[in-house]
């Protein structure tokens, strides 16, 4: 086993409705360390404490999970007073990412494209978000990722019904202008200045609907990488992308989700700090076009692990 990185955990499962999600993303980067001579052992963060986390020793992680108590700051919290390096955004840029109504007022204040909105807190304020976004509209649970609680509503009818099954998974829900268009992804690596964006991603799914099963276990979805668009629409997207990822505080790695419209016009859905890397995950993909294969990406990531406090890690004893 190698011994440039110590003894590595790499955070997987957890406690959130993305779990099974994170099983598969888990597993798949500790075999990509394992291929690579890395002292990899997996910890389940949904069946074990943090005590025991502390007593394992590890002398870096992989955050491999998705969601609440793993993407959201909390995880990265714990990381951060443990003194073990971690990969991945810290915990004020994983907690603003997480939150998809804190993320547009950030990217607002930063003069960057994202849909109008309107934030739900009951059933009540439903004819008045009509009335100011239009149908159709998306509704989403702010706090949750993989799509999980996303539901559109295509007619007046159907907003009731979307409000209420959204609202299953968030105390509020944030209604969102829907924009008609091509699906996008841009994959970001590094922080600061440093942050690249990878070739875009064009998702092609069946009837347009990116939904749980075919983002995670469905063959039908298109990926289409490099995107085809024109190298300066690519360029101006890769732009804002990176842009948001930086005003947010992100490093490592990321992901953000952009609609084209048919005028061109590039509109940022949200950014994700702990992206999937399962089999039929974006991030591998963009990396694979530039030659960077699974266990290099992963690599790449666990390289630049650290706490981000600005404290030394403190010795594993």
């Amino acid at each position: 086993m190698s011994k440039t990185f110590g003894k590595v955990g790499v955070l997987y499962g957890g406690k959130s409705a993305e779990r099974e999600v994170s099983l598969m993303s888990g597993a798949g980067v500790h075999q990509a360390l394992l291929s690579q001579g890395v002292d990899a052992h997996l910890f389940d963060t949904g069946l074990r404490t943090i005590a025991e986390l502390a007593a394992e020793k590890f002398d870096r992680v992989f955050i491999a999970l998705h969601g609440r108590y793993g993407e959201d700051g909390t995880l990265q919290g714990a990381l951060e007073l443990l003194g073990i390096p971690y990969t991945g955004s810290g915990t004020m840029a994983s907690s603003l990412a997480m939150d998809k109504i804190m993320t547009k007022r950030v990217l607002i204040e930063a003069g960057l494209p994202t849909p109008g909105f309107v934030v739900l807190k009951n059933e009540s304020e439903l004819e008045d978000c009509v009335a100011k976004l239009g149908v159709p509209l998306i509704m989403k649970a702010p706090q949750e990722g993989s799509t999980l609680g996303i539901v559109k509503a295509s007619t007046r009818d159907e907003v009731p019904g979307a409000y209420r099954e959204s609202a299953k998974f968030d105390e509020v829900v944030l209604a969102e202008q829907f924009i008609t268009g091509r699906e996008l992804t841009v994959a970001i690596l590094g922080k600061g200045d440093a942050a690249h964006a990878l070739p875009l991603i064009e998702i092609v799914a069946p009837q347009g609907n990116y939904d749980y099963e075919h983002k995670y276990f469905s063959d039908d979805t298109q990926y289409l990488c490099p995107a085809p668009v024109s190298d300066e629409t690519a360029k101006r997207i890769a732009e804002i992308c990176v842009q948001a990822y930086q005003t947010l505080g992100c490093e490592g790695w990321g992901r953000a989700d952009v609609m084209l419209d048919a005028e061109g016009r590039a509109w940022l859905l949200e950014v994700n700090t702990s992206p999937g890397m399962t089999g039929h995950s974006l991030v591998p993909m963009a990396a694979k076009a530039v030659g960077m294969s699974y266990p290099e990406l992963c690599m790449h990531i666990l390289k630049d692990a650290r706490c981000k406090v600005g404290h030394q890690p403190m010795k594993q004893s």
